[in-house]
């Protein structure tokens, strides 16, 4: 259990950057993915129509940037590098904001993931 502790605590530590690549090598050394629970979540409910289901592209929206929002701003940044700062705060502020528009399914599920995970309410449309 120590070394468990230990490897929470150094990752602790990580940027968000950092804590990205690192799940990134972790799937591809184990052939596993982070992204599954967040396929689940996002599936369409009962009554939306199959249209939905066969969607190829999304857009990701922040709804809310919850109480983290430098951690937002931040993974905000890790999604799109080619912001800087000021442009990336300022989509916290003007919300609801577009971090990605015409994305494809498995890149919107992995942004909303990793924005959510950040602490934001994030909706795939």
């Amino acid at each position: 259990m120590a070394k468990i502790e230990d490897i929470v605590k150094q990752i602790e530590e990580l940027n968000v950057l950092e804590v990205s690549e690192l799940v990134k090598m972790l799937e591809d050394k184990f052939g596993v993915s982070a992204a599954a629970p967040v396929a689940v979540a996002a599936a369409p409910a009962a009554g939306e129509s199959a249209e939905a289901e066969e969607k190829s592209a999304y857009n990701v929206v922040i709804t809310n940037a919850g109480d983290k929002k430098i951690n937002v701003i931040k993974a905000i940044r890790s999604i799109k590098p080619d912001l800087g700062l000021k442009e990336a705060k300022d989509l916290t502020d003007s919300l609801p904001a577009t971090v990605a528009e015409n994305v494809k399914a498995d890149d919107a599920k992995e942004m909303k993931a990793t924005l959510e995970e950040a602490g934001a309410t994030v909706e795939l449309q």
